[in-house]
């Protein structure tokens, strides 16, 4: 006689092997396509860790090479106004504006600054210009302009108004491929912003 082993009871059906593939492929991509959320996890305390470089202020002048740069929003002010502002700039110095939402918590987002700080973006992106919100500061008036989302990084291309525009791009992925995840959505964005304009 054999013996059998104890089988532990069963809560549902059971999942053949390629159900259950299937299955945990769709959690991993659930996980990584979901990017940041709009709202910080529990534990923010990375924020202080941020490292990324200090962005040009508003009016402080083009950058000295072709590709994408970061421009400070001001902490406080209407948002419409400075988009306003900051658009008619960015034209007249030849360059696209986005308005840009991140934060010091988002993976993504710091994975982005870093390639646009080491120049990785500068062929694809050569006259972006970004605006750049901080979305734990800013949420509100942000909010009141239309630059909402449910998760970050955000990219949107400003109406004539200053206020958000229908074109936008958000979230992304965590971990090294993020930027390569972005990039593919950031160009279309860049392309219908730039038709739009002309």
């Amino acid at each position: 006689m054999s013996e059998r082993a104890p089988h532990a009871r069963r809560r549902g059906p059971a999942l053949g092997p390629k159900t259950a593939r299937t299955a945990a492929r769709a959690a991993l991509g659930l996980a990584l396509v979901s990017g940041c959320p709009a709202t910080p996890a529990a534990d923010a305390g990375h924020a202080e860790a941020a490292k990324s470089k200090p962005t040009p202020e508003p009016g402080s002048g083009p950058r000295d090479s072709a590709g994408p740069e970061f421009v400070a929003a001001p902490a406080s002010g209407d948002v419409v106004e400075i988009v306003t502002r900051e658009r008619e700039r960015a034209a007249a110095e030849g360059r696209l504006l986005l308005v840009y939402v991140g934060a010091s918590w988002c993976e993504p987002c710091e994975h982005f600054h870093a390639a646009v700080d080491d120049g990785t973006l500068d062929a694809a992106f050569p006259t972006l210009r970004l605006l750049e919100f901080d979305l734990d500061r800013d949420r509100d008036r942000l909010a009141a302009a239309g630059y909402s989302s449910r998760m970050i990084p955000l990219f949107v291309a400003p109406g004539p108004d200053g206020r958000a525009g229908p074109r936008r791009t958000e979230g992304g992925i965590k971990g090294p491929e993020a930027v390569e995840h972005l990039r593919p959505r950031l160009e279309a964005l860049v392309r219908a912003a730039t038709a739009d304009q002309n």
